[in-house]
């Protein structure tokens, strides 16, 4: 779906759709407890591709009228193939799992997902007896999940951090996980460890050490998933290029690590001569972020951000095109961009590049733009915010269909 997107002052109060972030924690630790129900509101393509490898791994699964409900699983089910679809939190949370869980299973993935790396996961997992076939997908996973010391690096991705997280609480035996380099997305760890203390596993943090203890889980019984302040980043960038947005759903304690996104915005914003915004921890927040350092009057360089070349684009590399190719003046530096501000952007195409942070990012550009946008692969926003563009039409968002496909 290719779209065209004229420029409109955007009104109203949003409520954000739950964090996917969350939901995949709570229903990977549901299926290791022995079950949950979760008050979700709103699925998106990632949280389906997670419960769709549950179902497949013989867990009940369903979502009715907002509620996830995750329940037994059958044990005569040994093998499956299961299908992360483009989310890379899946399957990176989900092989743990299957090795745990499955005598043997294929990951499989598509889009740029099986371009992506999972080496530091697979030989930390390999390292403690299981088996796993490939560095990328599809891979075969087998061999079981075993206790023990795991050492992974943390600047790679936290995530491989996380799946283990979930994972090994369900042992017989204790476990540690030691990091052999400094964590980066670490308000992502600590968003996992909330969830595992919601069920009952107390994992304890020694410096660079993870001490995850044996057969912790407990049920936790009814559940609500956080609101997404991934996705209120884009209507906080609405408001910060003058639009009347009002944003509802969110907790303000909440551990998510793009809450800063209030107070980045600001100071772009109030910028007239250079800011150096560091992205190690919130690497999710660049694509707001660059849109508003191009609609503002200073130079932003943003670092710490070499990771946005392994999502499900080169973040980077796009990110600079599409502003760029809309009038703005964006460059790449290795780990980052240096983007100086236009005032605003001139109009013209941007590319999604398949990427729904992109997407998404772009449309409320059109907030600050002197000339209609047009996006190509719009759909892409389904991944994390379905209802994306259905808010941005009942905020005032004027855009029209050009292509389906």
């Amino acid at each position: 779906m290719d779209i065209r997107i004229t420029p409109s002052r955007l009104s109203g109060n949003v409520r954000v759709p739950p964090s996917k972030s969350d939901i995949h924690r709570k229903c990977i630790a549901a299926a290791f407890s022995g079950g949950a129900r979760i008050n979700a509101g709103a699925l998106c393509d990632d949280t389906r591709a997670t419960l769709g490898c549950l179902s497949a791994m013989g867990f009940e699964t369903g979502f009715e009228n907002g509620v996830i409900t995750v329940g037994a699983r059958d044990t005569g089910i040994e093998t499956a193939v299961l299908d992360c679809g483009e989310s890379g939190s899946t399957a990176r949370f989900i092989i743990p799992a299957a090795a745990y869980f499955l005598k043997s299973a294929v990951i499989t993935g598509s889009g740029r997902l099986p371009q992506r790396p999972f080496g530091e996961l697979c030989g930390a997992l390999r390292a403690r007896g299981t088996d796993i076939s490939a560095d990328r997908l599809p891979m075969t996973v087998s061999g079981g999940l075993h206790p023990g010391e795991y050492r992974l690096r943390g600047d790679v991705s936290s995530q491989f951090l996380t799946g283990l997280l979930l994972a090994l609480p369900a042992l017989g035996g204790p476990s540690v996980i030691t990091l052999t380099t400094a964590l980066e997305s670490a308000p992502y760890v600590e968003m996992t460890l909330s969830v595992l203390e919601r069920f009952g596993v107390g994992v304890v943090r020694d410096g660079d050490s993870f001490l995850v203890p044996p057969a912790s889980y407990r049920p936790a019984g009814e559940l609500t998933a956080e609101g997404d302040w991934s996705a209120a980043a884009f209507w906080f960038l609405a408001r910060s290029l003058g639009c009347d947005v009002t944003v509802s759903g969110l907790d303000a304690g909440s551990s998510q690590g793009d809450r800063r996104v209030v107070g980045l915005l600001e100071a772009i914003r109030a910028n007239t001569s250079e800011l150096y915004a560091d992205m190690t921890d919130i690497p999710d927040l660049l694509p707001v972020l660059s849109v508003a350092a191009a609609a503002a009057g200073g130079r932003t360089v943003f670092g710490g951000a070499g990771r946005l070349r392994l999502k499900e684009s080169d973040r980077l590399a796009c990110m600079r095109s599409n502003i760029n190719a809309l009038g703005g003046r964006a460059r790449e530096t290795a780990d980052g961009l240096v983007i100086d501000g236009t005032g605003g952007l001139d109009g013209g195409t941007a590319d999604g590049y398949g990427d729904h942070r992109i997407v998404m990012a772009f449309a409320i550009a059109s907030a600050a733009a002197r000339g209609d946008i047009v996006i190509k692969g719009a759909q892409a926003a389904g991944k994390s915010y379905e209802g994306f563009f259905e808010d941005f039409a009942a905020l005032g968002g004027k855009m029209g269909v050009l292509a389906d496909g």
